[in-house]
């Protein structure tokens, strides 16, 4: 029995030796094996820490091969960011400048005035740019007196503006972010005019406040001129203004005054194809203007409450009159009266389509019925022409918004 013991002791050194050649530099374990046990069992009884040990290296191996093909799936992203990115670069050139020139038939939707816009990106940029362009020619204004050989080139330039305004509103009007930069460059151009009109003052302090003129270049839903003040109640009026356009169809909204629970208190309108109409408590009379030949006009406008009689005039000549329009019903004080835009909510909630193109002047209203000679004298500058006793046209009676701009103007001097 010992010497059987002793054979199986000198087998599992041999064993241990001849695995000692695969391994260099060994060190030789004596395990104590039962007599009536299999050597071989007892060998794979006593490998447990080898097999744990394979066991993490497997593991090993296959965390490494998952963060590998992390890697490749990362490398993928972003070569497919960088081919996206590029796409968007050669999309957005800074020479494609275009803005569109699109315009909707009115009554299809609101606000929309341009063709989408394919970068908002680059077309901020590019309205920056523009807005920069147009405060260094005001300051070469300020500083050389050439406001009359740069007014047309901030004309083109600021229609430009805003009509990449439009575009950039129409492709993304959900986008507050966008809307925020809309009103950045519409209180700009506020800023801009604003300076100009200062400047005009400054150069010609003796020109009288009334000798000026609104002009709205686009049709919008935010540019628009609002009357400080609003208007005391009325059982007569004349509104009386000299005004310019070539827009087709329909002029658009010289005026409108709302009050609360009525939009369409007083308002005067050519929309679409349909004749021009002045609206008073929401009845409706037809108006025999002829005026969108873009030349200078003088009209005027008369009611009384009693019978809701009414006149129109053309060039101090009476083209027609009427009755039964909205009879005994006083103007409504306390309302909002905005040149340029129909209210459909008080001092608000404008409609693009229905605003006003063209130019505006000397808008005044009396709380009266003018006499035909009267008409005659105001539409022919003549000396004894009255002002408007419940609203005469000055520059510091008048707020104006959005790019609205006020320049020189003597209708006298300059008709047509």
């Amino acid at each position: 029995m010992e010497g059987i013991s002793w054979k199986l002791f000198l087998l599992s050194f041999l064993l241990l030796e001849g695995s000692s050649q695969d391994f260099g530099q060994t060190q030789f374990i004596c395990t104590s094996v039962p007599k009536d046990m299999d050597l071989c069992a007892a060998t794979m009884q006593n490998s447990g820490p080898a097999e744990d040990l394979k066991t993490t290296v497997l593991q090993l191996r296959e965390t490494v091969l998952q963060q590998k093909e992390t890697i490749m799936n990362q490398k993928e992203t972003i070569r497919e960011l960088t081919s996206k990115l590029t796409r968007c670069e050669s999309m957005t050139e800074p020479g494609d400048t275009r803005a569109g020139s699109r315009r909707k038939e009115p009554g299809s939707s609101k606000d929309t005035m341009g063709d989408v816009s394919r970068g908002a990106g680059d077309t901020l940029s590019q309205l920056g740019q523009t807005l920069q362009s147009l405060k260094q020619r005001l300051e070469n204004l300020e500083a050389n007196s050439l406001k009359d050989l740069l007014q047309n080139k901030i004309d083109d330039l600021e229609k430009q503006v805003l009509s990449r305004v439009n575009s950039l509103e129409e492709g993304k009007p959900g986008q507050k972010n966008e809307t925020e930069q809309r009103g950045k460059v519409e209180s700009t151009l506020t800023s801009l005019h604003q300076r100009i009109s200062d400047l005009e003052k400054g150069q010609k302090d003796n020109r009288p406040l009334d000798k000026f003129q609104l002009t709205f270049p686009l049709r919008t839903n935010y540019m628009y001129a609002k009357v400080k003040k609003s208007l005391p109640e009325m059982y007569a009026f004349t509104v009386c203004m000299w005004i310019k356009s070539n827009a087709s169809p329909g002029v658009g909204t010289p005026f409108s005054y709302a009050v609360s629970g009525q939009a369409n208190e007083l308002v005067l309108i050519e929309w679409g194809n349909n004749p021009m109409e002045i609206l008073i408590n929401d009845k409706v009379a037809k108006l025999p203007f002829v005026i969108n030949d873009g030349k200078w006009h003088h009209i005027c406008v008369t009611w009384t409450t009693r019978d809701g009689v009414w006149e129109a005039y053309q060039d101090g000549v009476l083209r027609g009159n009427g009755e039964n329009l909205a009879p005994y019903h006083p103007i409504k004080p306390q309302g909002v009266l905005v040149l340029g835009q129909e209210q459909d909510t008080l001092g608000g909630g404008f409609d693009a389509t229905q605003a006003f193109v063209g130019e505006l002047a000397n808008f005044n209203i009396w709380d009266k019925k003018l006499s035909t000679a009267d008409v005659y004298n105001l539409a022919t500058c003549n000396s004894k022409a009255q002002v408007g006793n419940v609203f005469s046209w000055l520059e510091s009676s008048i707020d104006i918004y959005g790019g609205t701009s006020k320049w020189t103007y003597e209708p006298c001097r300059q008709i047509n």
